[in-house]
């Protein structure tokens, strides 16, 4: 894994130090430049090594230097690709890097290339003889790219806290990124904290033309499902073997590495399966699983993890924390985030990431399982929502609002009373808004509260609106699935991980990421997918003979924190850095009741605290 970066126009030598000098964490390895005087074009590199120690340095050219990529992830099909590319007469200078699979692919196909990839990627190209900027990033957004474009300027990085190290931009707070932000948890593509800078999005390319100024930016990929809505059970069990096949394919590719690999391990079925799969291409005892726990009964897995390692045999790694010793982290993890996450989990991710980090370089993850496969609560809810939307007369449904509002707040993790908050308020609108209602920190009807102008609704939430709209299928779970893979899995959960992870210089590979498992998902009905009220029922099935028995009977439980508790006693209270166009009175009231007791604001009040850790690391303002 790596951080990019680079510019052309107005800076400097000077400017691209400073960018590259910020992404050292993405690559503490190695680092380079390439400078085109004539074209006022610079390229920066920090290097993690991974594959080919050797012939993998960047900016890599092509035979006769006049193009050149700086690149950040795995193509996990570079070879089929190699292969491809010789016969058709490129000559290839390095044994196995994946890096010049690009640079050629790029001669060869030219825009094309990333929809023939599989892998995770951000990547740039130089083309000098056309003078042009060719970007593109991987289908779900695995890897990060963001970039700043007006008249005469164009730069892009890894991470906003390197592109900002430039000069000529600028940190100017977006208002209506900020108001998303609270609306999700995040800051969806193509926006971001910075107004001006944008990022973008997973599937897509961007080409900047230098003698016109022209700036294009093309979706080459988009997830949605194109699957028929029968699902006859004879079916199921060919279903299964084809899954499992491609999930070990998927797992087989990522093993790839010249340095020391492990895989994340939970406990729960999306890892296990995964480590299982490790186990058939290398033996279980040269296996490492990391797991980490918590004292606190209500957040531990670590009991399950151990099932499976021993189940396997593999080679564990487990170390259980108590989260008041870790609270000294908490402000180091928020000010390397480089943009604010509503989600708490970023620190017991950071926690895994660090201790893997203490003996390999890459790390396995089950990232994308829940979104393609329907695992989160609320598919679940689907069916009761639907019912209760079209029964519960809406005097009766505010009285419920209201009576709940008055439940005990539950310390714990997922409890009923939590459910129900989250679940109640989306409940007075349409189903094309109850997922990011359900997930928001903060809901609509409070949006006034927080902010002097707040959006309309339709804007706030408009690209939940666009995926349920010109979704092609008609059913609530498909709609439900492409939600969470187009905006909560890109914004949010892969995000999270490529930060956390790379914060301490781990490369980590989503397994259920790979193009032929997605594809699979694409096609599969949604009756495969959550069935009789199982969720993930197919990959279940897949599972069976390889996963404890249960491991498979297990209900989801969240990747958590003791949240409520650990904010009732931040130590110092919370910070509140002013920002323009927010009613601090309300935040402040609302972390009154909440100490005392009579509200449950731990999703607001966190994304609050992760915000003002970005904005104090970053300087930024209004």
């Amino acid at each position: 894994m790596c951080g990019l970066a680079g510019f052309a126009g107005a800076g400097d030598l000077s400017d691209l130090n400073a960018m590259t000098a910020a992404l050292r964490h993405r690559g503490p390895d190695d680092g380079a430049t390439l400078v085109d005087e004539a074209n006022r074009v610079y390229l920066g590199f920090r290097r993690l090594v991974v594959i080919d120690p050797e012939g993998g340095q960047q900016p890599m050219p092509n035979e006769d230097g006049s193009v050149h990529v700086v690149f950040n992830g795995e193509i996990y099909n570079h070879g089929e690709l190699r292969k491809e590319l010789e016969r058709l007469g490129h000559r290839f200078r390095t044994g196995c890097s994946d890096t010049e699979v690009l640079v050629h692919g790029y001669e060869e196909w030219g825009d094309a290339l990333p929809a023939k990839l599989n892998g995770m990627f951000a990547f740039a190209i130089w083309d000098a003889p056309r003078k042009q900027l060719f970007a593109a990033r991987d289908r779900f957004g695995e890897k990060p790219l963001y970039y700043c474009h007006r008249p005469g300027f164009f730069a892009f990085a890894s991470e906003l806290s390197a592109l900002i190290k430039h000069t000529a931009v600028r940190r100017d707070i977006d208002d209506r990124a900020l108001q998303k932000y609270f609306a999700y948890g995040y800051v969806p593509a193509p926006l971001t904290l910075y107004r001006g800078v944008n990022k973008l999005g997973g599937g897509r390319w961007l080409r900047l033309d230098l003698e016109s100024a022209d700036l294009r930016e093309r979706a080459y990929w988009q997830f949605d499902i194109q699957a028929e809505q029968h699902s006859p059970p004879e079916r199921v069990p060919a279903l299964a073997d084809e899954l499992r096949e491609l999930v070990d394919r998927a797992v087989a590719r990522r093993l790839v590495s010249d340095v020391p690999l492990g895989i994340f391990l939970s406990g729960g079925l999306d890892s296990s399966f995964i480590l299982a799969c490790a186990a058939k291409h290398r033996p279980a005892a040269d296996l490492d699983s990391y797991t980490i726990g918590f004292e606190e009964p209500e957040f531990d897995e670590s009991a399950f993890a151990r099932i499976v390692s021993e189940a396997i045999g593999t080679r564990h790694h487990q170390r259980i924390l108590s989260f008041a010793a870790v609270e000294n982290l908490v402000a180091k993890v928020l000010a390397g985030l480089d943009e604010p996450t509503g989600d708490p989990s970023i620190l017991p991710t950071y926690l895994l990431a660090a201790f893997a980090r203490e003996t390999v370089t890459v790390a396995l993850t089950g990232d994308g399982a829940d979104e393609l496969f329907a695992g989160y609560d609320p598919f679940a809810a689907l069916g009761p929502a639907q019912f209760y939307h079209r029964l519960v007369p809406r005097p009766v449904h505010l009285l419920l609002g209201r009576a709940v509002e008055h439940l005990p707040i539950g310390r714990g993790n997922m409890t009923l009373d939590y459910k129900l908050r989250r679940a109640l308020p989306a409940m007075s609108h349409a189903p094309a808004l109850w997922n990011p209602i359900w997930l928001a920190p903060v809901r609509p009807a409070a949006m006034p509260d927080l902010f002097e102008a707040p959006l309309p609704i339709e804007d706030l939430y408009s690209e939940a609106i666009g995926i349920w709209e010109r979704s092609p299928s008609r059913n609530l779970v498909d709609k439900t699935i492409e939600f969470y893979t187009n905006l909560y899995l890109q914004g949010g959960i892969l995000a999270k991980t490529d930060r956390a992870s790379m914060m301490v210089s781990l490369e980590s590979r989503a397994v259920y990421l790979d193009n032929d498992v997605v594809e699979f998902c694409r096609r599969l009905p949604h009756g495969y997918k959550m069935r009789n009220g199982r969720r993930k029922f197919l990959l279940k099935r897949a599972a069976q003979g390889l996963v404890p028995r249960q491991i498979l009977r297990r209900r989801k439980k969240g990747f958590g924190i003791p949240l409520v508790p650990w904010l009732r006693g931040l130590p110092g209270g919370l910070p509140f850095r002013p920002i323009s166009g927010l009613r601090h009175a309300w935040i402040e009231e609302r972390w009154r009741a909440f100490l005392a007791g009579r509200c449950d604001e731990r999703l607001m009040l966190w994304s609050w605290l992760s915000l003002q850790g970005v904005l104090r690391s970053s300087g930024a303002g209004n």
